[in-house]
């Protein structure tokens, strides 16, 4: 029952394989490699052209002027935020759904609660040990460290958010905050299962009702800190939204496959019915057209508006061959599951989404790169080995740690109030037909 099972390794090396056999294949012309998309880009017709081209000018670093290969010490740097970034989307995720029991008094959720609070658990304090090596290599990664705001504009203007003090105290002030509000949710879930205490549920709720804005406030600012902050300049309202949407979508996929898992093994086959397996399913779909709508809305804004401080961001991430990683990005991350889950039985059907589940994390991994990976890599992504490692290393840290804590504790909340709706209430009712309830 302890053991790792096969899949999580099997699904780990195929997107590895995935990894290795499609990343950055399309290949570079002449113009591209010696710098030509920019003058290229003042040459193309359309709204806002020159803006746009001119934009693409701020670049701090000696690095961003040049197409030398960053050090062995930048390239780890950046993979390693990479990895980060994406690991944190599973535990950030999972405290989301935490908080949408509560906050709704759900019930259908209440046989997953446990996968959902043991991923989100994993944020203490395995993802703030993870993060030491974010701050003892930030000179490696944030360049407006070591700039004077009096010399930079777009700097000056955030010198009171972007300042070496502020970045060292906040970020792991708030990682350990949402460990300590994820631990809270699971101590007091654990607790009722020892007296049945209603107690523990009302706690919860309160948590939850004041938490919700921690957690939108801190997330933001965590995700304007780790990868907006790349390039200080950037401007964009929508940022943490955008991160947040693209988290619970990978972390959905996540839990589909874990809660199928756990019930196909046992643990969870008490309690958990295929109408269970459908509701993830459909709000995973609902994640689908989400972050599709607010990345759309981020890049429709930000051209629109035409503003350097905006557009240069994407007009970096059009050069060379990160113009097909974008478009990797809008038909891979919505268009393909968009497609596949528009029917109500895929939802429910592993044969189906198991890869769909797999696609899920290799599309928000390219999503995580599309953001990180120009700063060093200006003319298209570059796989290296370290991507990989740091990707794979940190993803089974999480899920073995989760793994290992879940089998700590019963498999579902024993005396939640709501837990005889969640067993009762899922018989997946048919055309015309309502649910059925035992």
């Amino acid at each position: 029952m302890n053991t790792i099972p096969r899949f999580l390794i099997r699904t780990l090396a195929l997107l590895a394989l995935a990894g290795v056999l499609g990343w950055g294949t399309a290949p570079l012309s002449a113009a591209e490699e010696h710098g030509a998309p920019a003058a290229a880009a003042t040459a193309t017709a359309g709204h806002g052209e020159a803006v746009h081209a001119a934009a693409a000018a701020p670049a701090h670093g000696a690095h961003a002027a040049t197409n030398e290969p960053p050090s062995f010490v930048k390239q780890f740097a950046h993979s390693y935020l990479t990895a980060y970034m994406f690991v944190l989307s599973l535990c950030m995720g999972s405290l989301f759904m935490v908080f949408l029991h509560h906050l709704f008094d759900a019930g259908w959720s209440v046989s997953i609660r446990r996968v959902t609070e043991g991923l989100s658990s994993m944020l203490f304090p395995h993802m703030l040990v993870a993060l030491v090596p974010i701050l003892l290599l930030e000179d490696q990664l944030y360049p407006w460290m070591n700039i004077d705001p009096a010399d930079d504009a777009s700097l000056n203007a955030k010198k009171g958010l972007f300042n070496r003090t502020t970045f060292n105290v906040l970020v792991p002030l708030f990682v350990a905050l949402w460990g300590l509000i994820a631990n809270r949710f699971r101590t007091w879930s654990i607790a009722q299962d020892k007296d049945g205490a209603v107690h523990w549920t009302s706690k919860a709720r309160k948590l939850a009702a004041g938490g919700i804005f921690v957690f939108a406030i801190t997330l933001t600012l965590v995700c304007f800190y780790l990868m907006k902050s790349l390039q200080h300049q950037f401007f964009s309202t929508m940022y943490g939204v955008y991160y947040f949407a693209g988290s619970v979508w990978v972390t959905l996929a996540t839990i589909w496959v874990l809660v199928l898992v756990l019930r196909d093994r046992g643990p969870l086959k008490p309690v958990v019915f295929k109408r269970q397996i459908q509701d993830v399913g459909l709000w995973f779909f609902a994640f689908t057209v989400f972050y599709a709508y607010i990345h759309f809305s981020q890049y429709f804004l930000i051209w629109n508006a035409a503003i350097p401080e905006e557009t240069f961001w994407y007009v970096q991430r059009e050069q060379g061959t990160w113009k097909w990683v974008g478009m990797t990005i809008l038909f891979g991350h919505f268009f393909v599951p968009f497609l596949v889950l528009l029917n109500q039985d895929v939802k429910t059907k592993k044969e189906i989404m198991i890869p769909i589940a797999i696609w899920a994390w290799l599309m928000h991994y390219v999503d995580m790169q599309f953001n990180i990976m120009p700063v060093i890599h200006k003319n298209g992504p570059q796989l290296h080995y370290l991507d990989l490692v740091t990707w794979l290393g940190l993803s089974a840290v999480v899920l073995f740690g989760f793994w290992k804590r879940f089998h700590a504790a019963a498999p579902w909340p024993l005396r939640d109030p709501r837990l005889k709706e969640a067993v009762t209430h899922h018989v997946v009712p048919g055309p015309g037909e309502a649910a059925a309830h035992h």
